[in-house]
């Protein structure tokens, strides 16, 4: 919520409140006097039946004593007794003040008559049915105003508390809201590792430095390092100190650097450096055997050297005004040579490096084919609701299977197919398979759990996409509620207005909608609250060293607060430990999945998996 909106709904609640205590005094006021009246009117009633007697025998004495009585109310001011026009009959009075009247005709009708400061009241005395006389009595008001101004200043200090409290509820709340915003921003720009920048401020900062560059001139130099065998390194170390590793190489990379010069940790173990200098004035070499060289001294990590070297690739902008993207991938093209030669050395991005070209085309030519050859496959991972500990959903993840390649990982094919709008068939293909695996398991009685479909960047901008989609669930004869679609916080935020239409066509006809990997993009209060999902999935960089890492702990609570906060459930995937699933279900997460639960599975296996896990109790 905004700064003014907060307000004006803080104001209008503050308005509404002030209305209701104002209309709470006046009906009180309203009571006390009515209240008042029938006391009166009750004293009255008890003198009129007393002075009978002293009518009857004008016994002014008595009727005086009678009166006189009065004095135990201190309301009553005066009283007086008239038996007929002129002087009263017999007369009481408290204190000095103006004597009392034969009743109006207005008083006789009404029965009293209220003024500013005092009440007059008037009762018949009767003998035999027939009236005799009239008692006439004035009350004082300052008791009915004494109750009334203690009432009304209680209503109002318990109006005013209950504001103060309001006040610094939603002050509170928009400080937190401000935080977690101003951290999440943090994150999008930050690698949470090393502190430098991530992917996502490296490509806002290439883009503007070619573009500055191109508008005045000068040499724009990309280096990609990619540290060899880190994996080896990070298995044997345990990934704390891997982490502590990456944060030591990214020191010795800013080290290595000019001021001007930007490092930014682009993957598990990869850096960029973007260098900008004169034109014609070319240092991505020197700077790249002096990177060579600062990893050569050995790294200080729990107690023990540690060893590592890095493959450098460095690409130039020169006088071709090249892309960021095209400037990336000869970087990479002339890092993956680097390895080829032998790793702890660098190259420079040279045409004839076309060999991961090559390879690109022939993943890219297979890959056009793997839908008709049916090498495509899909697995399903289950998702565990915590509070009631039962499978609730799975994940549907694609695998593909190639005679010539073999088994070809996601992360080498799914940007291709981004890349060639393949994965447009790609997607409908899984949005089929998926539609009529749901059916045969409703037909075999299984229908208490969603699966869920990862739709790519490149799926979105299809205008036909929510047709497409609910015509294989139709085609199925499934209900639309049984799918969940799962979009990336980044893409999200490419084309905000189209995707929330996108999302709430969707969204309008039963599909659950979810933010994957949530926290490794940007994705600010003001457009979050507008897109219209039922879920965000916490990345698995977050979980993997929880519990024991205070900060991965901090942002999980604070993304678990934030969604719940916004109506929204909230999942953790890469659950590979009990002790992880035990702090998340600690900080109210409400679901998981991962390896802990299980591997993903073939869809025969599901059935049995259900089967399992319901009979011994465990997961569901």
């Amino acid at each position: 919520m905004s700064g003014k909106s907060a307000n004006s709904a803080l104001l209008a609640l503050c308005v509404a409140m002030l209305c209701a205590a104002v209309l709470l005094i006046v009906v009180q006021f309203l009571s006390l006097r009515q209240s008042f009246i029938e006391d009166m009117q009750v004293q009255g009633r008890i003198v009129s039946s007393n002075i009978t007697a002293a009518i009857v025998f004008r016994d002014v004495k008595t009727a005086t004593e009678t009166l006189a009585a009065l004095n135990a109310s201190s309301s009553i001011a005066a009283a007086a007794i008239f038996i007929e026009p002129g002087p009263a009959f017999a007369y009481y009075s408290r204190g000095k003040g103006n004597a009392l009247q034969a009743p109006t005709p207005a008083l006789m009708l009404n029965g009293h008559e209220f003024h500013w400061n005092y009440l007059d009241l008037v009762q018949t005395a009767e003998l035999d049915g027939k009236p005799i006389a009239q008692v006439v009595m004035r009350a004082s008001l300052d008791a009915l105003y004494g109750r009334f101004s203690m009432y009304a200043l209680i209503t109002l200090c318990v109006i005013f508390a209950s504001l103060g409290i309001g006040y610094l509820m939603v002050a509170r709340m928009r400080q937190a809201v401000a935080q977690a915003e101003e951290h999440l921003t943090y994150l999008a720009h930050i690698d949470a590792v090393t502190g430098l920048p991530n992917r996502h401020a490296f490509n806002e900062r290439l883009a503007h430095s070619l573009v500055t560059v191109a508008r005045f001139g000068g040499q724009l130099e990309l280096l990609l390092l990619d540290l060899d065998n880190f994996k080896a390194v990070n298995d044997s170390l345990g990934h704390n100190q891997g982490d502590q590793l990456l944060k030591a190489v990214g020191d010795r990379l800013s080290n290595s650097l000019r001021d001007a010069d930007i490092v930014c940790r682009i993957g598990g173990d990869e850096f960029a450096m973007i260098l900008q200098s004169r034109a014609g004035s070319r240092t991505g070499e020197a700077v790249a055997q002096k990177v060579i060289l600062s990893l050569a001294a050995p790294f200080e990590i729990a107690e023990q050297e540690v060893f590592v070297t890095g493959s450098i690739g460095v690409s130039s902008s020169g006088d071709d005004r090249l892309s960021p993207l095209t400037l990336t991938r000869n970087a990479d093209a002339a890092m993956y040579a680097a390895k080829a030669k032998g790793k702890n050395t660098y190259e420079i991005f040279r045409q004839e490096m076309n060999q991961h070209a090559k390879k690109r085309l022939a993943l890219e030519t297979s890959l056009r084919k793997a839908i008709q050859n049916n090498e495509l496959s899909l697995c399903y991972q289950p998702k565990l609701l915590l509070r009631h500990n039962r499978i609730v959903g799975f994940e549907a993840l694609l695998r593909w299977t190639n005679p010539q390649l073999g088994s070809v990982s996601p992360v080498e094919f799914i940007p291709i197919a981004e890349e060639t709008g393949l994965i447009n068939e790609i997607g409908m293909w899984v949005t089929r398979t998926v539609c009529m695996q749901v059916a045969v398991w409703e037909e075999l009685g299984l229908r208490d759990f969603k699966v869920s479909i990862n739709l790519s960047p490149r799926q979105t901008k299809n205008a036909n996409l929510a047709e497409e989609i609910f015509a294989e669930i139709a085609a199925a004869g499934i209900d639309a509620s049984r799918l969940e679609l799962e979009i990336t916080e980044s893409q999200l935020m490419e084309n905000v207005g189209t995707n929330i239409e996108l999302l709430s066509q969707l969204r309008a006809r039963g599909l659950r909608l979810s933010i994957d990997d949530f926290g490794t993009g940007y994705s600010s209060m003001a457009y979050l609250k507008r897109f219209p999902i039922n879920e965000l999935k916490i990345d698995r960089s977050f979980v993997r060293d929880i519990p024991g890492d205070g900060e991965d702990e901090a942002i999980i609570t604070a993304i678990i607060a934030l969604g719940h906060g916004l109506g929204l459930s909230v999942i953790a995937e890469g659950v590979e430990t009990e002790q992880q699933m035990n702090f998340l279900r600690s900080v109210q997460c409400d679901s998981i999945q991962g390896y802990f639960l299980a591997k993903p599975m073939p869809a025969a296996d599901v059935p049995g998996f259900l089967r399992k896990t319901h009979s011994q109790g465990k997961h569901a």
